[in-house]
């Protein structure tokens, strides 16, 4: 029986004979084999890309992640399409039609909603969940949020003794941002504090974090400690309350989360947690692609190691 005529039988194309059908399927079900749709996939030139979904495309974040995640698909001799959804609702198409596109879909957490990414999972559409709460039954990568955000803030509330945080960012925003809120009450309870009930929710932006700043000093005085959900938030902040004449920290210190190459400068100079954005590209992209080939986990909730980084806007090493 001929290679030919295996394939035909698992693919379900072309002529074959009913008692040859029964044979090549019998075998099939006793070795329980499955073919690789990346080998198929590669040998037919019918895909040859991966996929990844944003909500958007600008920011060292998604560049970051972007590139670690080329970096795999190139080695692997695959191409990579990117849709940025910018959250609306019509871009629900295009991910659907995105996915028939590709061999493999990796999609970032609170971009899509459940039931459209149950239906993609259920059509059998390899894919990988990134930055994003685990599903059942869906491999997920991320990084560790919950417990670097708890160390953070104990940092300013024990070492520092600051009693007045203020977290922003919007826990809804995104499910890395939900942890980091989490973890931002969580230290207060150790520390026997009464967190705030609500954060300053904003977007995830340099811009929002100016806004959010303005907003904060026209209510009333600022508070001791500005806790961001992300570089790009604190140093927005950081350039509101150095516009409005306060000093940074001496007046308000300002942390952030993620280490882009911006908050390591000098002039930031900005307490952050450091998380690994190319790595997380580049195991999304590997996860990817052993779930396409059918030699990976069904289900794996790989999480990434984080860590502190102390600089100067915490009030650490301030005159």
């Amino acid at each position: 029986m001929s290679v030919a005529t295996v394939s035909r039988v698992a693919r379900g194309v072309g002529q074959v004979s009913d008692d040859t059908r029964r044979r090549v399927q019998a075998a099939i079900e006793r070795h329980d084999f499955r073919p690789s749709r990346l080998g198929s996939g590669l040998a037919q030139r019918s895909h040859g890309a991966l996929g990844i979904v944003f909500p958007g495309l600008s920011g060292p974040y998604y560049s970051e992640v972007m590139g670690g995640f080329e970096e795999e698909a190139v080695n692997a001799r695959l191409a990579v399409l990117i849709l940025g959804t910018h959250l609306l609702r019509e871009s629900h198409e295009l991910v659907r039609d995105t996915a028939a596109r590709v061999d493999g879909l990796a999609v970032m957490g609170g971009v899509l909603p459940d039931e459209l990414i149950d239906r993609l999972r259920d059509r059998g559409d390899p894919m990988v969940l990134l930055a994003s709460r685990p599903r059942a039954g869906i491999p997920t990568v991320r990084t560790e949020n919950l417990s670097a955000f708890d160390r953070l803030t104990r940092h300013l509330l024990v070492d520092h003794g600051y009693d007045r945080l203020t977290f922003v960012g919007d826990p809804e925003n995104s499910p890395d941002a939900g942890y980091r809120w989490q973890g931002f009450a969580q230290a207060h309870r150790h520390v026997r504090a009464e967190p705030p009930a609500e954060p300053v929710r904003v977007g995830l932006t340099q811009s929002e974090g100016f806004i959010a700043v303005n907003r904060l000093l026209a209510a009333g005085p600022p508070p001791r400690a500005l806790v961001c959900a992300n570089d790009e938030i604190a140093i927005g902040v950081v350039l509101a309350l150095l516009d409005r004449g306060h000093r940074v920290p001496q007046d308000v210190a300002v942390t952030g989360f993620d280490d882009i190459p911006m908050a390591g400068l000098p002039v930031s100079g900005l307490t952050t947690v450091h998380q690994p954005m190319r790595e997380l590209g580049r195991e999304t992209a590997r996860l990817l692609l052993r779930d396409i080939e059918g030699s990976g986990p069904t289900a794996v909730d790989r999480v990434l190691e984080t860590h502190l980084v102390i600089r100067g806007s915490c009030g650490c090493g301030a005159a």
